[in-house]
């Protein structure tokens, strides 16, 4: 195989595409009556997003937090292709395969010490739905009846029904409120707040009732890039520690370095009983979600009473072609080129925020790892629905700049490896 076989032909898009999407799809977090918005796009390629009209996007957020490496990375693509060939799935009960050991095994090496074994599912929302059942199912499993989960004001966690329960309860989720299990919400910790928060956990931890403590790592993407500093998680953790709760560390989003490490979690000594990872972990190129936890939470499933059996799986838990893409990322991720990139990311980031800390349009501005993120002052309170979201939008776009605010929050998310423009 050539080193050209992969590269297809210039794709020239039918002149009626976006007045079909119109009438046939349905887009994410969109208005019905902004579909019309849409952007027609031929491909991508590095940092950039090639439309219909011969723009060039750059793409600043790594297009919902998953690219890695740039668009059609091509070591990614080949593994792919390759792994096409050999096997492009089969169900998971019963069989195994190649790139779903090697991925389990290379997790494994990377994520805190403690963490033992590998369940895979197919998205974000699912890894966390896994690691709450995991949760669940542990005391359910030795007769302990803890019908409770604590988690952060503003959390996001997903869009399923239990990742829902464990998030924030504000118009995303006004229509299924009555639906949704119950969940114990402590204050954010901002720096004015911690002591009361960690005395509100402390007391409610102390009630018995709890069954694990689910967290963002250092940084809620979804409440807009908030950040809290990692004594405080530790403090939380080591609380939840001392009561018995297990520690879900949702790490969907600040996993696969992110933050400046390889994950967040590695920022406090305490480590998690159960992860849950998805996103960057293929680079972008497939969906893949993978819940880990530790022997303690394993050996309460280790029984032959098969009713101890966790039963959860997917069609397509532990699909070929994406644990393949998956290992290809890994590949360049722990390249020391990547973790330089990331560094150098990292380190204009910080520059650029000293320069418009002060600057009297900025609220608040902040930074971890790859991540910035800059609190626009508006009249109306921050907030994912504050009006100023759509303009901005608009703006950074017709500048040919794909940067999609949390209301008044801009912040920029970029693949850690850059690609030239070909």
């Amino acid at each position: 195989m050539n080193n050209t076989s992969l590269i297809p032909a210039p794709l020239a898009l039918p002149a009626d595409l976006l007045s079909r999407d119109q009438r046939a799809v349905w887009h994410p977090f969109t208005p019905l009556s902004d579909s019309h918005k849409s952007v027609p796009l031929t491909g991508g390629k590095g940092c950039y997003l090639h439309t219909a009209d011969g723009r060039e996007i750059l793409d600043c957020i790594g297009s919902w937090w998953v690219n890695l490496h740039g668009h059609s990375n091509e070591h990614i693509a080949r593994a792919i292709y390759e792994q096409a060939l050999r096997l492009e799935h089969v169900i998971f009960a019963g069989f195994t395969h190649e790139p779903a050991v090697r991925l389990a095994e290379r997790l494994l090496e990377i994520l805190p010490d403690n963490q033992s074994k590998i369940f895979y599912s197919d998205n974000g929302s699912t890894a966390v739905e896994v690691g709450l059942k995991m949760a669940f199912q542990y005391w359910h499993n030795q007769g302990i009846s803890k019908p409770k989960i604590a988690a952060l004001d503003g959390s996001y966690h997903g869009d399923t029904f239990g990742a829902m329960a464990v998030g924030d309860r504000g118009p995303f989720t006004a229509a299924y409120h009555s639906y949704l299990f119950e969940v114990e919400f402590l204050p954010f910790p901002d720096s004015a707040s911690v002591e009361s928060v960690l005395q509100s956990f402390k007391r409610l931890a102390e009630s018995g009732e709890i069954a694990a403590f689910i967290y963002e790592p250092l940084v809620q993407g979804a409440a807009g890039m908030r950040m809290y500093a990692a004594e405080v998680l530790e403090a939380l953790l080591q609380i939840a520690r001392a009561n018995h709760i297990l520690c879900i560390a949702d790490e969907v989003m600040t996993g696969f370095g992110r933050t400046g490490m390889l994950f967040a979690s590695e920022s406090c000594a305490t480590k998690p009983d159960i992860m849950c990872l998805s996103k960057g972990i293929t680079g972008g190129a497939l969906p893949l979600g993978v819940t880990s936890c530790t022997e303690a939470v394993i050996a309460a499933y280790r029984s032959s009473d098969l009713m101890k059996t966790f039963f959860h799986g997917h069609s397509f838990t532990a699909n070929p072609l994406a644990c393949a893409a998956a290992n290809a990322s890994l590949d360049m991720l722990l390249r020391e080129a990547c973790t330089l990139n990331r560094y150098r990311i990292a380190e204009r980031h910080r520059e650029f925020a000293a320069r418009i800390e002060t600057h009297p349009a900025v609220l608040n501005v902040r930074c971890a790892g790859v991540i910035l993120a800059a609190e626009i002052r508006t009249n109306s309170t921050t907030s994912y629905f504050n009006e100023v979201r759509n303009s901005l939008y608009d703006y950074f776009l017709s500048r040919n700049m794909l940067i999609r605010p949390l209301g008044n929050v801009i912040y920029l998310l970029p693949p850690s490896l850059f690609h030239k423009k070909t």
